[in-house]
């Protein structure tokens, strides 16, 4: 009699707990990624791209330390380009600009994709990546809509879902700091901007062409440079992201651009950009002051 007393109690408390929701699988992109290529983005085969550096290297490739956009891109309305202009002949002068990464100011999106390393983390409710210049965080929510009425925050309001093979992030509300911009160039940005991401897992096959592009516009740090530790011989599975920035404050039209990552093959040692003030320029940086304690 005690064992079947014992037994409906377990029945009934099965029967009162919800049974978990089924969810499909979803690619598995969790780990750490590098990317390194510097400065710019991977223009795309066609159609409007991102703006790209008028300032090469002897080998032809974007000169990385001398940033001078293209403010000819079509895809700039006149006061883009002044700004974007403007920007490059300071650099001309072999000064360096303040950016948000060499002033210590969070990057926002698409800005932060220059970094060379990016780790992601899966949950069903939620997508986290960790870049490694600064330990900037972006938190993804899955499965909901934005709110309403959108707080500016430093990388916006991300919602994310899968379409099959593929992750797909919306931001919106993307905050404007003292230093804000869209890449290295000094693309300005309103609060109209809008970024689309998709992520996907491919074979090397499928994203050579893209890697070459990248090769030919971006000048390419070999394993070991900026904590991107890395097999250039990999032919396995990349995580590709494609996205596109809108913006009808600065742009005429919509662009894309990708970045194509490689597996990495060690853990990264952090960077705190605050624990040298003069690592950019001649001049201290402009580290984020609080207005007020935490606590």
């Amino acid at each position: 009699m005690r064992t079947i007393k014992l037994l409906c109690v377990i029945l009934t408390a099965a029967a009162a707990t919800p049974a978990l929701a089924q969810t499909p699988s979803a690619p598995n992109f969790a780990g750490i990624w590098a990317h390194p290529f510097f400065p710019g983005f991977e223009p795309p085969p066609s159609g409007p791209g991102p703006i790209r550096n008028r300032s090469r290297a002897t080998n032809g490739v974007s000169d990385a330390y001398q940033f001078v956009g293209d403010y000819t891109n079509p895809v700039l309305k006149p006061e883009a380009a002044e700004v974007v202009k403007a920007h490059g002949e300071i650099s001309l002068t072999g000064k360096v600009y303040p950016t948000p990464s060499n002033q210590c100011w969070p990057g926002g999106v698409p800005f932060v994709f220059w970094d060379f390393l990016m780790q992601m983390a899966q949950t069903p409710d939620e997508i986290t990546m960790i870049y490694r210049q600064g330990n900037e965080v972006r938190r993804v929510r899955m499965n909901q809509p934005h709110p309403a009425q959108i707080k500016p925050s430093w990388y916006g309001d991300s919602i994310g879902h899968y379409e099959g093979d593929t992750l797909v992030v919306d931001t919106v509300g993307i905050k404007k700091g003292p230093f804000a911009m869209l890449d290295m160039f000094g693309t300005p940005f309103t609060d109209k901007l809008h970024v689309v991401e998709r992520y996907r897992l491919v074979d090397y096959a499928d994203v050579k062409d893209a890697v070459e592009r990248n090769m030919k516009e971006n000048t390419f740090f070999g394993p070991g440079s900026g904590g991107a530790v890395f097999d250039p011989n990999h032919r396995g599975k990349m995580l590709q992201l494609q996205f596109t920035v809108e913006d009808e404050g600065v742009f005429t039209s919509p662009w894309s651009a990708t970045i194509t990552y490689f597996p990495q093959l060690v853990e990264w040692t952090e960077i705190i950009c605050s624990e040298n003030k003069r690592g950019y320029a001649e001049t201290d940086v402009a580290l984020p002051q609080a207005n007020k304690p935490d606590f």
